[in-house]
């Protein structure tokens, strides 16, 4: 089920109690019983709902939202069990549920990591770093990334990792005021071409190069499709060691 129209189903309801109490049914409760006649049980539940629904609901909808990040497609920058914080009204400000721009504010920039919804699936968030905008010329080639013929990564940083039994390669990029680190994998092979990214469309890959479903794959991202973004590690849970990552708590996304 949607979360966010959950949400908003229980703040009309929560909402509608909270009314209806007011304007009409503590009159009669007080003047059957009394200041102090007890409400019946669906309307102290209401009424003590309904402001903590709305406050959450507010926060989710026009300021921040939390997601956890459930693959490995955005290593070493985000790890599996890792929950963020995504800012929603950095892109411009969204009517909830049907999600709606209805003011503008800033465009996504080369190195922002977003939070998006699949283009073939839109029920399904995404999370990719913004590597082309509109008009960019972005290239891959020999696991090279090049912005308008310029290449970004920096292969004399490269260095070996072995990391869960697989080998890596593991170098710097860095985009506009963004530096991070990507890895690849020098024994698989990865898809190659140049496209021109068209208006109102963003390109986006993951860190992890070759165990990524990105761009190369299913196209690009409308900006309607974009939710946030991805700014701020707040938890951070290891599933091999069944323990919290006390280490990532705390750091924000490069």
């Amino acid at each position: 089920m949607d979360f966010a129209l959950l949400l908003f189903v229980l703040l009309v309801i929560s909402g509608l109690i909270w009314a209806v109490d007011e304007i009409w049914l503590v009159r009669h409760r007080t003047a059957a019983g009394g200041v102090d006649a007890p409400m019946p049980w669906w309307v102290e539940y209401g009424r003590s709902f309904f402001p903590v629904i709305l406050a959450v609901f507010l926060l989710r909808s026009f300021l921040v939202e939390p997601f956890r990040i459930p693959s490995g497609s955005m290593l070493p920058t985000l790890h599996v069990g890792d929950f963020i914080l995504v800012n929603k009204f950095t892109y411009g400000i969204r009517l909830p549920v049907i999600d709606r721009k209805i003011i503008d504010i800033n465009e996504p920039q080369r190195g922002d990591v977003v939070v998006f919804r699949y283009p073939p699936d839109p029920s399904t968030d995404y999370i990719k770093r913004v590597v082309g905008v509109p008009g960019d010329r972005i290239g891959y080639f020999d696991k090279v990334l090049y912005v308008n013929g310029e290449p970004v990564t920096q292969r004399d940083s490269a260095k070996p990792v072995h990391d869960g039994g697989v080998d890596f390669m593991r170098m710097t990029e860095r985009l506009g005021s963004h530096q991070y680190e990507v890895q690849w994998m020098p024994q698989r092979p990865s898809p190659q071409g140049e496209v021109v990214v068209p208006p109102g469309q963003y390109f986006v890959l993951g860190d992890n190069r070759d165990n990524s479903k990105d761009s190369r794959y299913w196209g690009f991202v409308p900006d309607q499709n974009l939710v946030g973004k991805a700014f701020f590690i707040w938890m951070s849970w290891d599933g091999a060691r069944f323990a919290v990552n006390w280490r990532r708590i705390g750091d924000s996304i490069p």
